[in-house]
């Protein structure tokens, strides 16, 4: 075993109390510690000067403290102000919320370090909440980092002081430093003119240029891209070798029936994406593709010739979704496609008991069903396919990775297809499906039109109510969505049940409305959706439930309050709700101040364009890869150094390096990559295994 695998707690200085804090760090190993890389550097000779900072723009300072104030905002609140000079002009640090600690390690004469946002406070520069380290200058021979004239700032939890961490990552380097091995071969090391591992982790941490640090760091954040990607490249190559599946044929029966039966015109996405679809159900081996499409693209008529040509070669199709209410959706709008073609038996099947379902599944077991529609009750043992050929797996990433792999192994090897109404960025797809052949419908269909958007404060609801009346004057529906379901006592958000009262009592009397959430019972919910799908209900005050619902093309007005609250993705995906139909549709989002920057940013986004995937490389770039899924069951790797959004070069470099290598040597055994077999059998290749459908 290496030596850098060995539990944190055994370091010496840290033990079982210090070990928890670490571990709240993710840091459970040494090798963990080594690679707990600095978030930012204090130059102690700092030549920043204060008549430079800019106003809203984020900087790092080394100053003397010249002044301290504690002073009384209200009887029982206090306001501490802590002034800095660099000898020539003044910066004013303030903190609202502090102890009694915290101020005593001011001293006036003492150097310290501060870190922050730049805001202006009359006239002068102010830091409001800075990072802060005071900096002790006693020359001392006897402690490494007080000789040190760059020092690194770390990521710390409460509890666990910059000083204890800086030791403990000096003490790992002291005592482990010849167990570093290098895990990238010499010929990617030369290619990327990275150093090799062990100088690199030592001049990220104990550096005196600052300049580098960014190479080095690159070096980190590109090899894990690379070992993704290696695992995807593996996965990919293994399933176009190995897993051979239905070769079926065109037969042009039940396919072209259908073309001839539809009364609009595919869009010259669809029939690319078609193409794309054929030509691998008719190749020998087994499909593995994800359709993207944005809200209304028409993935749905494209999955059903997808069904059919699976049917013309005497297998069935398995159509998998994540509700009950889009499962009974698709089993209506397929059983309506297909209403020409009363020999094609089509099923739904649902979780739980109840009448017909025994039988349901008989047929399903004995051929008589064509295409299955369902939950997740499609994967449960008591279901048994006939000879299932073509799975799809609608809003994919609402699943888990093995509850996907449960259903793509029925029957040998079925043909996959991946449904996905939230487009997903091409660097993130690169990530989480480079496995995966993809397809795009970016197009809409002709009568789809673009939903306006507008933007108001909650003082201006009037103007909104009186538009939305306009709409249900000419017989149209109406969405309105709350974040909360009922009032609570700890966020100050409007809630839906209170919005609920108002609208149907004050604003809307003369109108039927109704209220929907998520604590309902599921039969009470598609109750509810069903009558307003009929135009039973004119009005539905909604949590997210109806984020992914069924269609109502007479709906033309979303309303979301609190807007400013909702992802960009979540806010795209509620708007889609409204303009199913061929009338003119409208959203209109309600902020309630105070609004952030980055809330100002997407509700600007909102209205500036109604195309998802820009839509989706905003949000993914505004949040971050980790919550852009908001699942880790997704598949979605955690990076420690890499960001897809900052590295999407980088990750493009990985990509193309990671699936050439696997062309030549698929299971890395050239001696020239021992270094990349060595590292990836051990670390990566148990997540392989995820991939093996």
């Amino acid at each position: 075993m290496n030596p850098l695998e060995n539990d944190i707690q055994y370091l010496k200085g840290v033990g079982e109390h210090r070990a928890r804090l670490l571990n709240k760090l993710n840091i459970f190993y040494i090798e963990d510690l080594l690679e707990h890389f600095p978030r930012d550097y204090i130059n102690r000779k700092s030549a920043v000067k204060i008549s430079n900072l800019q106003f809203n723009q984020h900087c790092s300072f080394v100053g003397e403290i010249v002044s301290i104030e504690k002073r009384y905002t209200s009887p029982k609140k206090y306001q501490l102000n802590v002034v800095i000079s660099d000898g020539e002009d003044y910066l004013f640090c303030t903190w609202f919320q502090f102890g009694n600690w915290f101020i005593k390690q001011f001293e006036v004469g003492k150097q310290i370090w501060v870190s922050g946002v730049v805001s202006e406070f009359r006239g002068s520069p102010q830091i409001v909440h800075p990072q802060i380290e005071i900096l002790d200058n006693t020359d001392s021979k006897l402690d490494f980092w007080k000789t040190r004239s760059i020092l690194p700032v770390y990521p710390l939890t409460e509890r666990l002081s910059m000083n204890v961490m800086r030791d403990l990552i000096y003490k790992a380097f002291e005592l482990y430093n010849k167990n570093i091995e290098e895990t990238l071969p010499e010929y990617i090391l030369k290619k990327f003119k990275f150093e090799h591992r062990r100088i690199s982790l030592q001049k990220v941490h104990f550096s005196q240029h600052p300049q580098e640090i960014k190479k080095l760091k690159e070096r980190f954040a590109f090899e894990e891209l690379f070992y993704t990607q290696i695992m995807l490249a593996r996965s990919k190559y293994k399933h176009h070798r190995e897993k051979l599946g239905y070769q079926f044929e065109l037969k042009k029966t039940y396919t072209t029936k259908l073309k001839n039966s539809l009364t609009f015109e595919l869009t010259s996405a669809q029939k690319k994406v078609i193409r794309e679809i054929v030509n691998d159900m008719t190749s020998s081996r087994q499909m593995n593709r994800l359709l993207q499409g944005d809200v209304g693209s028409g993935k749905t008529i494209v999955t059903v010739f997808a069904m059919l040509l699976a049917l013309e070669n005497g297998f069935q199709s398995a159509f998998m979704t994540p509700t009950e209410i889009l499962a009974e959706q698709h089993f209506r709008n397929i059983s309506n496609l297909l209403s020409n073609q009363p020999s094609i038996k089509i099923a739904l099947l649902k979780g739980g008991n109840y009448k017909g379902k025994k039988q349901t599944l008989e047929q399903i077991a004995n051929g008589e069903i064509n295409i299955i529609i369902g939950t997740h009750a499609l994967i449960q043992k008591d279901v048994k396919f006939h000879n299932v050929g073509f799975v799809a797996i609608d809003e994919q990433h609402r699943f888990g990775v093995e509850q996907r792999a449960v259903l793509s192994q029925k029957n040998k090897h079925p043909d996959l297809m991946y449904l996905s109404a939230t487009p997903i960025p091409r660097s993130l797809a690169l990530t989480v499906y480079g496995d995966l052949d993809v397809s795009i419908i970016d197009e809409l269909p002709p009568h789809r039109k673009s939903i306006k958007t507008f933007w108001h404060s909650s003082q201006q609801n009037n103007i909104v109510f009186d538009k939305v009346r306009e709409q249900l004057l000419k017989g149209r529906q109406v969405y309105i969505v709350c974040p909360l379901i009922e009032e609570s006592e700890k966020i100050d958000l409007l809630d839906a049940e209170t919005l609920f009262k108002y609208i149907s009592t004050k604003i809307y009397p003369k109108w039927k409305s109704s209220l929907l959430h998520g604590r309902m019972k599921t039969t009470e919910k598609d109750r509810i959706m069903e009558d307003f799908k009929n135009g039973k209900i004119n009005i539905l005050v909604s949590t997210t439930v109806i984020e992914v619902g069924i269609d109502v093309p007479n709906a033309t007005v979303m309303i979301i309050e609190h807007a400013e609250r909702f992802g960009l993705s979540q806010l795209h995906q509620l708007r889609g709700r409204v303009g199913r139909g061929s009338d003119e549709s409208f959203c209109y989002l309600i902020v309630h101040p105070p609004i952030s920057e980055d809330g100002r940013e997407r509700l600007n986004i909102m209205l500036e364009t109604n195309d998802g995937f820009k839509i989706a490389e905003k949000d993914l770039e505004l949040r971050g890869p980790g919550d852009f899924f908001g699942t880790e069951q997704s598949g979605m790797p955690i990076y420690k150094h890499a960001n897809i959004v900052r590295d999407q070069e980088l990750l493009k470099q990985a990509r193309i390096l990671a699936f050439n290598i696997i062309e030549e040597d698929d299971e890395l055994k050239l001696d020239k990559n021992q270094a990349l077999s060595k590292e990836y059998f051990s670390k990566y290749y148990k997540r392989e295994k995820l991939f093996e459908f």
